[in-house]
């Protein structure tokens, strides 16, 4: 994830332009922009989509994807982000998330999804982590804070 400009945290995107031949170029070419020249070392194609969501700007849609990365790709990218186009503009870093939740039930991704996110971010996170390119025996469901409206998921051997 990322911090953004505004202070909320989400994922790279942005709008398809008119040179832009599909969602996913454009995805790509933001991805670049935003992350830096690594993101140019995989393709988010159209077998990573996941879901989409109506934005509430007049016709805007958010298509989420989720694309599997090895250690290598995902630590080239945060090496290179802050030499990415849009860093310090529209992005102002990159943001791992604790997919775990540490043993007083609080702290870990609990508290990270207390963060501002933009638009529905939060719940894309949520989906990614439940049904993103992760190997299924890495899927433990946890207990979710009291009085909130979302489940909580996080990555961990399954007992």
């Amino acid at each position: 994830m990322q911090m953004r400009f505004d202070g909320r945290l989400g994922f790279p995107g942005g709008f398809v332009d008119t040179q832009d031949s599909s969602l996913e170029d454009g995805l790509n070419r933001e991805l670049r922009e935003e992350l830096g020249e690594a993101a140019a070392a995989f393709r988010v194609e159209r077998t990573d989509y996941r879901s989409s969501h109506v934005g509430s700007g007049p016709r805007v849609v958010a298509h989420f994807y989720a694309k599997r990365l090895t250690l290598e790709q995902l630590l080239a990218v945060e090496a290179g982000a802050t030499r990415a186009k849009d860093h310090g503009l529209e992005v102002l870093g990159l943001v791992r998330v604790p997919l775990y939740t540490l043993r007083d039930g609080v702290g870990g991704l609990p508290t990270f999804l207390e963060n501002s996110f933009i638009g529905s971010a939060r719940e894309q996170l949520l989906e990614a982590a439940l049904h993103g390119p992760m190997e299924t025996e890495m899927r433990t469901l946890v207990l979710g804070r009291e009085g909130r409206t979302w489940e909580c998921f996080l990555i961990g051997p399954e007992r």
